[in-house]
This record gives structure tokens, sequence and C-alpha cells, in this order.
């Protein structure tokens, strides 16, 4: 992957999962294990089938076997970026990466399930969450499938 000259975390996360996707559509998953830790962790929500980008990621993935191609990418903070996809009316993606340092640290995958981001700012110990200290930061946008029933889930910063 080519070298990112970027000084912002936010912008320069942002650009480098959006290099990643375009190293994976050329089928070079070769030098995609130059931004991935170790140590990734992993998370999977969705069929058991679907386990796409695990499968790209180690290699194991037959050419062309699935196709990720970004509806959007977001940042959210400086190490959280956000990247969904959907084709059609039966398939729909979402993935959250986490980046420290310009590599990727933790990785979510959603398949067919809609998303919700939300952003939890302390409390003192004792109190509850509420709607003055929890604010949505990203929603799922398949438009596509807007009338399609999916699974939902909140994902908590």
């Amino acid at each position: 992957m080519g070298e990112i000259n970027v000084t912002e975390p936010k912008v320069q996360n942002q650009a480098i999962v959006h290099a990643l996707y375009k190293t994976l559509a050329s089928g070079d998953t070769k030098h995609v294990t130059g931004i991935l830790t170790t140590d990734l962790e992993w998370w999977f929500h969705g069929p058991l089938n679907c386990h796409h980008m695990m499968r790209m990621l180690t290699g194991e993935a037959l050419p062309n076997e699935f196709k990720f191609e970004p509806r959007s990418i977001t940042a959210i903070g400086d190490e959280i970026v956000i990247a969904e996809g959907y084709e059609g009316a039966h398939v729909y993606w979402v993935h959250v990466w986490t980046l420290k340092e310009g590599l990727i640290t933790r990785f979510r995958e959603y398949f067919n399930t809609w998303l919700t981001v939300k952003e939890l700012k302390p409390k003192p110990v004792g109190q509850w969450v509420s709607k003055e200290n929890c604010s949505t930061v990203w929603r799922s946008q398949p438009r596509d499938l807007f009338r399609r029933s999916l699974p939902g889930l909140m994902l908590a910063l």
C-alpha cells in the first residue's frame, strides 16, 4: 500500500481504511498485513457463512469470492473508521475499524445487521447512562434495504 502523508489522525485513519479496500479489491492481500497488528481483535455479527472479510485478510478467500465496495467511509474521532456497503437487496455490511498509530488494532464486522453507534460520556460512579451523556454519532444508511427487516445492534464507544 502507498504512503499516506496526512498529519491529522482522523483523516489519516480514514485514508488508511480507504486504501485497504482498494488494495483488497486488487487482490493484493499480502500488503494488507502491514497495517494489521499481529494481535488483531476481531468481532463478527451475522450469518455464519458470511465471514468474508476475515477470509480475505487471512488469505483463505478465493480471488473475487466477495467484493467489498464501500458506499461510505466515515471517521469517528481519532481512532474509529466506519465503512458501509450494500449490494442490491440481500447483502448489507458495516465494518468498524479501530486504528492506533497507523495500525488496525480492532475490527468489528456486521453482516446484514442495522448498526447504531453511540458515544457514551463518562458519568460519576453510581449514575445511570442517560440521553444527556449519550449521543448517536453514526447510523446505518442502507438505501436499497430500507424496507428489509434486519436485526439491529447498538455499538457504544
